[in-house]
């Protein structure tokens, strides 16, 4: 009787020197660290609310200091970027071609680069990852004056594929690390099979490496799309009116009259708006695809 109420009791938690529970405490860290994560996570958002609800005031309550937080809303703020000016639909359309198109180039360039850097690494192939890095280092002022005079000399400027051509080659490098350490995750004897079984290189690739790197491919166009889609220096100087660009729109509420806050904000608000659709519709693969190719 007395050895089954022993096996029964509860074990008695682990105390430090000063006699505390170990496991209370570690609760409290927990507890503490979650209330981190969330002030941490109410700054981010913090100034993207403040944008939204700055979008939907006038004029003169967005100019007022301090903000008036609790002024009457409306949509004067939309109905001026939709129809009070010039168009904003050309400049939307070329940012998501220029993104689009130029991200797609990049993942079929990325894949097979990044094929024979991980599965079959060819010599110094760390040193070929290293000159791929290096290239982000150049400033991309130092830059500027060369590519403005290259696009003048074959007269591209403003033109929408010479962009493409400029955010390909920005996001390459990138794109080609990334997939690199997601490749590396493919296991060989899944290519030890399709080569047995008689499949190209192209085969290869289609069918048994990207179905299992999807996330990672998912996240990288995510990331590729993004940098393209908030590129400015690029875009104001080497288009015009033609090949206009979303972040070079917005730089047209700030005038020699003043800044129209409201405008901006409600502009701003609308060219966010495929990035913030494309990340929620994207999160599940973005987060298995930074996790696909961590350090385990």
């Amino acid at each position: 009787m007395s050895s089954s109420i022993t096996d029964t009791a509860p074990v008695p938690a682990t105390r430090d020197d000063a006699g505390r529970p170990v496991k209370k405490r570690k609760e409290g860290a927990n507890v503490w660290l979650s209330l981190l994560a969330w002030v941490v996570g109410i700054l981010f958002v913090l100034p993207v609310v403040w944008m939204v609800l700055t979008s939907f005031h006038s004029e003169a309550d967005a100019a007022t200091n301090p903000p008036a937080v609790f002024a009457p809303l409306t949509l004067d703020g939309y109905r001026e970027f939709f129809s009070g000016g010039a168009s904003p639909w050309p400049p939307l359309l070329n940012s998501l071609t220029a993104s689009v198109v130029s991200t797609i180039i990049v993942l079929l360039l990325s894949l097979p680069a990044a094929y024979a850097l991980s599965i079959k690494p060819v010599r110094k192939w760390t040193d070929t990852l290293f000159f791929f890095l290096s290239t982000k280092m150049l400033p991309v002022v130092a830059g500027l004056l060369p590519l403005y005079l290259f696009a003048q000399y074959v007269g591209l400027l403003d033109n929408i594929w010479l962009l493409i051509l400029f955010y390909t080659s920005m996001n390459l490098p990138i794109a080609v690390w990334m997939m690199r350490s997601f490749l590396s995750e493919v296991p060989v004897e899944m290519l030890e099979a399709a080569q047995m079984d008689g499949a190209n290189l192209v085969k290869t690739l289609r069918s048994v490496i990207a179905p299992v790197v999807t996330p990672g491919i998912a996240a990288t166009a995510l990331i590729c799309f993004i940098f393209s889609w908030n590129e400015l220096l690029f875009a104001r100087v080497l288009t015009a009116t033609v090949a206009e660009t979303a972040p070079v729109f917005l730089t047209s509420f700030v005038t020699s009259q003043g800044l129209f806050l409201a405008q901006l904000c409600a502009a701003a608000f609308v060219v966010s708006l495929p990035v913030l659709v494309a990340g929620f519709a994207a999160q599940d693969k973005l987060v298995q695809g930074l996790s696909l190719g961590s350090v385990k």
